[in-house]
């Protein structure tokens, strides 16, 4: 059965080789937001063969088709997640690294209530808030 990646890979018309398969398989088993690194980290278990230049080649083919989302969240490396089908934004703990995902309908219609006001209609947007820990902040 194909994961939610390979569909989408398959509906934008990429060729599916050995070692994307793989990538997408470590992206779609990440709980978290991985860099290149990572990623190749995690594939270069399941295939020593994969070179980080490939990881990089197919990170920018699936991010240019819509795939994969890239992140900067402030700590100097590009993280990435599957482009999901539901809005959500970011939490960020500038101690750990730690990213949360989270909605808010409030926050949602603030950003559409603060569009409208200044005479506009909002399309999309990116939420992401830089946090510590209370325990540091104290």
């Amino acid at each position: 059965m194909l994961s939610r990646l390979e569909k989408k890979c398959a509906e934008s018309g990429l060729k599916m080789t050995d070692q994307r398969k793989i990538i997408i398989r470590v992206l779609s088993e990440s709980g978290d937001h991985p860099d290149v690194e990572m990623i190749h980290h995690r594939a270069h278990k399941l295939d020593p063969k994969i070179s980080i230049a490939t990881v990089y080649r197919t990170m920018r083919l699936f991010e240019d088709a819509g795939i994969i989302e890239k992140h900067d969240f402030g700590d100097g490396r590009a993280r990435y997640e599957e482009m999901g089908d539901e809005h959500h934004d970011h939490l960020i703990d500038m101690k750990s690294g730690k990213v949360i995902e989270f909605s808010n309908e409030e926050i949602e219609k603030l950003q559409r209530l603060i569009a409208k006001k200044f005479g506009y209609k909002l399309i999309d947007h990116r939420l992401e808030l830089y946090c510590i820990p209370l325990t540091d902040a104290e």
